[in-house]
């Protein structure tokens, strides 16, 4: 009997739990609450690694040039509490690495983190003039607050369905919670994904009428070295490579978090000899971390690393240090073929039919 075989008890238990939970917010017997101005909810059923934040990304950019948008999230493991709206002097422990980044490459967006989401659309209504959106990023948990629009995010090698609930599998909340997206999105999809391989994925999520499917994948760009980068210039950005001059140099990929898999694959493309210095998910660094990182990077004429990690290197010495050899790797989704078009134009219903129901 394996150790994951032993574990389903326990999953079994956790599963109980949620289920009693639900049960109770189904029947009223705990409160939920709808905002009057449109939500969308970015979020998944299992714990972390399938890309909410360049899909929330996403939806900015296909919003906010129409409309006045807001993005709310927790700010996992910032060093503040209760409602943050982002400023000039956030950083990544005052609202998070993921708010953070979005924050500097969206400075125009208002972002804001806070625990309770309801107080948080609550707070961005009084405090951003004019909003007319609000982007909850990982709130599909959140029975508290009931969005208006929801999509959920499903990795491509690890869909939910083929899934256990903690601790046995990922799962943080139960596989029938996916019935309540109005849209799911297949992430991380290979380049060299098929037709068919989208259609035997549909056929075996075998979802109802109402919902709709998309598959998307990552790309990443490169921005300006280290010692020149700033977050919120991103139009500068271009086809992600090391350029040319970089080609034979020896290659650091520094990085937290939780499926680093993915962008080594991407980088052993160009670099087969890249090496990889992880660190857990969201990892504080410490100033021993700052050393060994400094020892390590001795040793290499490149290093890359996210956006995400960036947020929370810049508040070490690491940035200065490693100066024009640390490069990011920003990231972006792409929806697959047509049904870009299809997602976008449901994204945009939505909103329009939305606001003019909370108008009257």
């Amino acid at each position: 009997m394996t150790m994951r075989t032993l574990l389903a008890p326990f999953s079994w238990l956790y599963g109980l739990g949620l289920a009693i939970r639900h049960t109770l917010y189904d029947n009223r017997l705990l409160p939920s609450h709808e905002a009057d101005i449109p939500t969308i909810c970015v979020g998944n059923l299992a714990v972390g690694g399938t890309g909410k934040t360049p899909h929330v990304e996403y939806l900015i950019r296909l919003l906010s040039p129409r409309y006045k948008v807001a993005v709310l999230s927790r700010g996992y493991k910032r060093k503040t509490r209760g409602f943050v709206l982002a400023d000039e002097h956030s950083s990544a422990s005052t609202i998070g690495d993921e708010a953070m980044q979005i924050h500097s490459k969206f400075p125009n967006v208002a972002v804001a983190v806070c625990e309770d989401r309801v107080c948080g659309v609550r707070m961005l209504k009084r405090q951003v003039e004019g909003l007319q959106v609000v982007i909850l990023d990982d709130a599909f948990q959140h029975r508290a607050i009931r969005c208006g629009y929801y999509i959920l995010l499903t990795p491509y090698n690890q869909l939910y369905i083929d899934d256990h609930l903690l601790p046995w599998g990922r799962l943080r909340d139960l596989k029938a919670r996916a019935l309540k997206a109005n849209s799911i999105i297949v992430t991380q999809c290979p380049p060299d994904a098929q037709p068919i391989d989208f259609r035997v994925i549909d056929n075996r999520l075998h979802l109802p009428t109402y919902q709709h499917l998309f598959f998307s994948q990552v790309r990443y760009t490169e921005n300006e070295s280290g010692a020149a980068w700033r977050p919120h210039l991103h139009d500068r950005r271009r086809d992600a490579c090391v350029p040319s001059e970089h080609q034979k140099q020896r290659v650091l990929v520094l990085t937290g978090i939780a499926q680093p898999e993915y962008l080594m694959e991407y980088v052993r493309k160009q670099h087969p000899d890249a090496c990889l210095m992880a660190f857990p998910d969201h990892h504080r660094f410490s100033k021993k971390d700052v050393e060994r990182i400094l020892y390590k990077a001795q040793c290499y004429d490149t290093i890359l690393t996210t956006e995400k990690d960036y947020q929370r290197l810049a508040e070490t010495a690491v940035v200065g240090q490693l100066g024009e050899r640390l490069h990011t790797l920003p990231i972006e989704v792409q929806l697959h073929g047509d049904k870009k078009l299809d997602f976008d134009q449901e994204i945009l219903n939505y909103v329009k039919q939305n606001l003019s129901r909370c108008a009257r």
